[in-house]
């Protein structure tokens, strides 16, 4: 039974996370410069076995899709090629920054800390995979 790979997709830096192996909760992995995503994929796939990775959504507050969504679907088919054997999901990832950015606040971490963005990107894969998590749960 493999894990999830949850997925914040961005031009520049992308943040990771992943489940347990019972996908019960979603954990920060990694945030990298996007070029560096599916090198660091192809790696951590030879060390955990992944069944899905759950890529961002990004929406507007009126549901139209977010110009980076071109962006991602290039990503995607990247990803695709790369790991024809695992699924792709993708799952709505609005307002995961802000929310990301909050609970760096209510963790008690300091402004020098939340000024590193690529922690904001991090925590986002992980409410986007959790979110996933929830939703697949509270649907099943």
């Amino acid at each position: 039974m493999g894990s999830l790979v949850g997925i914040d997709f961005g031009t520049k830096r992308t943040g990771l996370s992943c489940t347990d192996p019972l996908k019960i909760i979603a954990s920060g992995l990694k945030n990298l410069a996007t070029p560096k995503v599916i090198p660091f994929l192809k790696k951590y796939c030879e060390m955990e076995e992944v069944d899905t990775f759950v890529v961002g959504k990004p929406l507007q507050k009126d549901g139209s899709q977010a110009l980076v969504e071109v962006d991602i679907k290039n990503f995607i088919k990247k990803l695709q090629n790369q790991f024809p054997s695992q699924s792709i999901e993708r799952h709505d990832e609005r307002y995961t920054s802000k929310i990301a950015f909050q609970s760096m606040i209510d963790g008690g971490l300091k402004k020098k800390q939340r000024a590193n963005k690529g922690m904001i990107d991090q925590v986002s894969a992980t409410i986007i995979l959790q979110s996933y998590l929830d939703f697949k749960t509270n649907t099943l």
